[in-house]
């Protein structure tokens, strides 16, 4: 596999990981959708801590607006405002890149879509593809 590398919208903030995804995932509930400013938050599921970060621009919002109301941090740039990561207890053992924010986000398809029961009602998911109401598991 490729190195996976991004960053911030201005640029102040790069990562990279030299680990595979563990799974591809977008996601419908509100919180992300509050948070991406869309209809969902297309994401990269990680191994915790295996994403390097640079930049000196980095900031850090707690957030606990999810159903586990377990503090989740979201990282993002202060100067341009790009979220591009986010882990912590709420998913214990994983961290998520912003898939929007890869420099080649083609590579990666998702392959689940979660939290499709808070889904705007207009939106259409590909046919056959793996769509569960809440999280997994």
């Amino acid at each position: 596999m490729a190195k996976i590398e991004g960053g911030c919208l201005c640029g102040s903030v790069r990562y990279s990981s030299d680990e595979e995804p563990k799974a591809v995932i977008n996601c419908y509930c509100e919180t992300c959708r509050k948070n991406s400013g869309s209809t969902n938050s297309y994401n990269l599921a990680m191994p915790a801590g295996s994403v390097k970060v640079t930049g000196s621009t980095v900031a850090t919002y707690v957030d606990r607006s999810g159903a586990s109301g377990k503090p989740f941090n979201r990282k993002f740039c202060s100067k341009c405002g790009s979220h591009f990561l986010s882990g912590g207890p709420a998913y214990e053992g994983l961290e998520f890149i912003k898939a929007g924010t890869l420099d080649h986000p083609d590579a990666f398809a998702p392959a689940v879509h979660i939290w499709c029961e808070e889904k705007v009602s207009w939106l259409d998911l590909p046919e056959g593809s793996t769509q569960l109401p809440r999280n997994p598991g």
